[in-house]
């Protein structure tokens, strides 16, 4: 029989899987479903690579995504003992700065986070309800992106608005934890004298964010109260005027619902580009005028970013790169990097080519990096560790 811990991380618009034995990383089942909705898809893999054949389902919401991944582990692992499912939960406010087992207690609280992350917090909650009617008995673990931010500097933390906000929490929270903590240990191992210095990391995909990190502790992120903050994303507008907002309000007269819509679900590459695509993908591929605004907004705010950033942390020693688009797209990371030899950038773009480990060349001042997030193994670990399994 086989012992296993089942990992959940659901995005915006996908839901990211892995099954890991009780021992060591190497997952026994992994895969994902990606553009959830009209176009969805999904891959699910074995040890071996191989694709698993998948039960019928319908992939145009999450919770029918989660509905066949539970069929497939259940079919392809039927002596399977799970001891364990830990949940990617976008935000827990400032109760939870550590993975917790989840209670009804607790299923209440995160319900009451739904306003701060709507996108993704109501995913989150329905993958662990269908995991506790699939597995019932069995022990779920929430795992919260907003903890590795807690205890940023205070300057960091709070608006500038009246006090009895922060107060009642109305904070910077910063998101993406899971990544940054994955990213911040492989580099700790790969590199450790960097992990002694400062260094921005850049979760860049469907969901896109920066952390400022020094000395191993996250002391900035570019997202803030919400999931909306900072980069474009998507989907996502990233900073905007508060004025807009009032603009949207006053002389528009659209409702809160409206406007929760265009920020979260119309703006960001997919408004940016006329429609075209929320998919950094598609939107290469098309090498349209609206295609190349999107993509040159895009570039433009990552490096007004990293800037802060660095100024943040008074320096920079290593710019790492992490998340579907910053991970994949060559082109992106070439003309993120091309514009910031002041501070000491240069790339190899042999290298970059390649999608090497190690981008910078033998000249650059600041090394640059691509690590390849593992949110799904953070999640493993978690649920083994609150079962007091340790991986060997």
């Amino acid at each position: 029989m086989i012992t296993g811990f089942l990992a959940l991380n659901a995005g915006s618009s996908s839901l990211k899987v892995a099954l890991f034995p009780a021992e060591g990383d190497t997952a026994l089942l992994t895969g994902q479903a990606e553009r959830i909705g009209p176009e969805g898809r999904m891959v699910l893999k074995d040890a071996t690579g191989a694709e698993l054949t998948l039960p019928p389902g319908d992939l145009s919401s999450h919770e029918g995504a989660l509905s066949m991944v539970i069929g497939t582990v259940k079919q392809h692992f039927p002596g399977l003992r799970m001891a364990a499912v830990g949940h990617r939960v976008v935000h827990g406010g400032l109760d939870y700065v550590q993975p917790v087992v989840v209670t009804d207690a607790v299923l209440a609280k995160l319900r009451m986070l739904e306003p701060f992350a709507p996108l993704h917090q109501p995913h989150n909650i329905a993958g662990i309800r269908a995991a506790m009617a699939a597995f019932p008995d069995v022990p779920q673990i929430a795992c919260f992106d907003t903890a590795f931010h807690r205890g940023q500097p205070f300057v960091n933390d709070t608006f500038a608005i009246p006090h009895r906000y922060y107060e009642a929490g109305v904070r910077r929270y910063g998101f993406h934890g899971l990544s940054y903590e994955y990213v911040t240990g492989e580099l700790r191992r790969l590199a450790p004298h960097l992990m002694e210095g400062r260094v921005v990391v850049a979760h860049l995909g469907n969901g896109a964010s920066m952390c400022a990190i020094h000395r191993g502790r996250s002391v900035a992120s570019s997202m803030g109260f919400s999931a909306l903050d900072g980069l474009p994303m998507g989907t996502r507008c990233g900073q905007i005027d508060p004025g807009v907002l009032l603009y949207m309000l006053d002389r528009e007269g659209l409702n809160t619902a409206q406007i929760r819509q265009i920020l979260y679900n119309e703006s960001g590459l997919l408004g940016l580009s006329g429609g075209l695509s929320n998919d950094m993908r598609t939107l290469e591929a098309a090498d349209s005028p609206e295609a190349h605004r999107a993509i040159d907004y895009f570039v433009f705010r990552v490096q007004r970013e990293l800037g802060a950033m660095a100024a943040v942390m008074g320096g920079i020693d290593a710019l790492v790169f992490c998340g579907g688009i910053g991970e994949n797209s060559r082109s992106v990371r070439r003309r993120i990097c091309e514009r910031l030899g002041w501070m000491g950038v240069e790339i190899d773009h042999g290298r970059n080519a390649e999608s090497a480990t190690v981008l910078s060349s033998e000249f650059s001042r600041t090394t640059v990096m691509i690590i390849n997030t593992h949110e799904e193994l953070v999640i493993a670990r978690a649920a083994r560790a609150a079962v007091g399994i340790s991986a060997s």
